[in-house]
C-alpha cells in the first residue's frame, strides 16, 4: 500500500498551521478553458483565503476532492460544452463527489445545453452578461444552501448521517460484499473537558483527516463519513479491512499525543473531573473501530446492521488502548 505514515506525518505541519488560520479558507475545483474564471472568484473573497484545483480530467477531480474540502465544483468555457455535461453527469454519478455543488458557465449557451446541465444535476448554470455582484451572489447561495440541505459536518467536511445510511443502503441493494466500520475516540468527553472545545475540535478534524487520508490511499472507491462528536464511519471492501484499520490506528496513536501539552504527554494522563463528579486520570487518546461485514447478504436493511454495529462498539471500546474488533456472530 502507499506509504500512508509518511504521507499523513509529513503533512503534520500543515495541519498545525492550518489550526492558527483565522479567516476561512474556500477550496474550488476549477475547470476552464477561454474564461479565466479564477481571475473573477478572486474578488469575491476580499481578506479570504482561496484556493484553486484544477482538473481536466475525472480522475484528477476525484483526487482532489479526497484530498480537499472542496466547496463547489466551477466549469466554464465558450466551447459547445459537450465534455463538461459529461464530466457533470460523472460527478453526479459518484456518491462522493455527488454532495459538492456544481456551477458551470457559458456567455452564450443554446437552451439544450441548459436544459441538460440542469437534468444532470447542476445546481446553477450562469450565462449571459458576467456581473460581478449578481455571480458572486448566486455562488454563495449554492454554497450556503448545499451546506444546509445536505448532510455535511461543517467542521470535518464529511458526509453526515444522511449520506451514510444512503452509502450503506445502496450498498447492501447492491449485493456488495463490504465492510462498516465504526470509529470511536476513547475518554474524548475528559479531553474536550480539560482542555477546551477548540482543541477538541482540532483532535476531531485531525481524526478525520488521518481515516479519509487512509481510506483513500488504500481504496479510491471507499466511503467516509462523520456522523457527529467523535463517531465516524467508514465503508470498504471486506478484504482490505485489517490493512486499513492497522493503519489508522498506527497513525492516530503517532499524532495524538503531540495534541496534548509536553507536561500532560510525558505523564501519559490528565486529571479532570469525571461523568460521576470526582477527580478522575484520563490516559492519551485512543481510537477504537467496530467492523461489521456484510457478506452473502446477511444485512436486508440498514437497520439490521446498525443495531449490530452500536453493541459491538460498546465491546470494542471496553478493551485498553487502540484497536479494532470484527463482528463475527451471526446476525441476530
Amino acid at each position: 500500500m502507499p506509504n500512508t505514515e509518511n504521507t499523513i506525518l509529513e503533512s503534520w505541519a500543515e495541519i498545525r498551521r492550518a489550526d492558527l488560520a483565522v479567516a476561512p479558507v474556500y477550496h474550488f475545483a476549477l475547470m476552464q478553458k477561454g474564461i479565466n474564471l479564477d481571475f473573477h472568484l478572486k474578488q469575491f473573497y476580499p481578506g479570504q483565503e482561496i484556493s484553486f484545483h484544477y482538473f481536466d480530467s475525472f480522475e484528477k477531480l476525484v483526487t482532489i476532492c479526497q484530498r480537499f474540502p472542496v466547496n463547489a465544483i466551477l466549469m466554464a468555457g465558450k466551447s459547445e460544452f459537450v465534455r463538461e455535461i459529461e464530466m457533470l453527469q460523472a460527478i453526479k454519478g459518484n456518491v462522493f463527489l455527488s454532495i459538492i455543488p456544481v456551477i458551470l458557465y457559458h456567455p452564450e449557451p443554446s437552451n439544450n445545453i441548459v436544459v441538460a446541465a440542469f437534468e444532470n444535476g447542476a445546481e446553477d448554470f450562469i450565462y449571459g452578461e458576467w456581473l460581478d455582484k449578481l455571480v458572486e451572489v448566486r455562488i454563495h447561495r449554492v454554497i450556503d444552501r448545499n451546506r444546509r440541505d445536505l448532510s455535511i459536518n461543517p467542521s470535518t467536511h464529511l458526509p453526515g448521517p444522511a449520506m451514510i445510511e444512503y452509502e450503506i443502503d445502496r450498498q447492501i441493494k447492491m449485493g456488495s460484499e463490504f465492510a462498516v466500520c465504526y470509529a470511536d475516540l476513547d475518554n474524548f468527553k475528559a479531553y474536550n473537558d480539560y482542555y477546551g472545545y477548540s482543541y477538541g475540535d482540532r483532535v476531531i478534524k485531525l481524526t478525520a483527516k488521518i481515516i479519509r487520508d487512509v481510506v483513500f490511499d488504500v481504496c479510491r472507491e471507499g466511503f467516509v463519513g462523520h456522523i457527529a462528536g467523535d463517531d465516524f464511519i467508514f465503508v470498504i471492501p471486506r478484504d482490505i479491512v485489517e490493512k486499513v484499520c492497522t493503519w489508522v490506528i498506527k497513525s492516530f496513536d503517532a499524532m495524538i499525543p503531540y495534541r496534548y501539552e509536553h507536561e500532560d504527554r510525558e505523564r501519559g494522563y490528565i486529571t479532570t473531573v469525571s461523568r460521576r463528579g470526582e477527580l478522575e486520570n484520563y490516559p492519551i487518546l485512543t481510537i477504537s473501530i467496530a467492523v461489521m461485514i456484510n457478506d452473502n447478504g446477511k444485512f436486508s436493511h440498514v437497520g439490521e446492521l446498525s443495531r449490530m454495529l452500536a453493541d459491538l462498539k460498546k465491546a470494542t471500546k471496553q478493551k485498553a488502548g487502540s484497536n479494532f474488533m470484527i463482528e463475527r456472530r451471526k446476525k441476530y
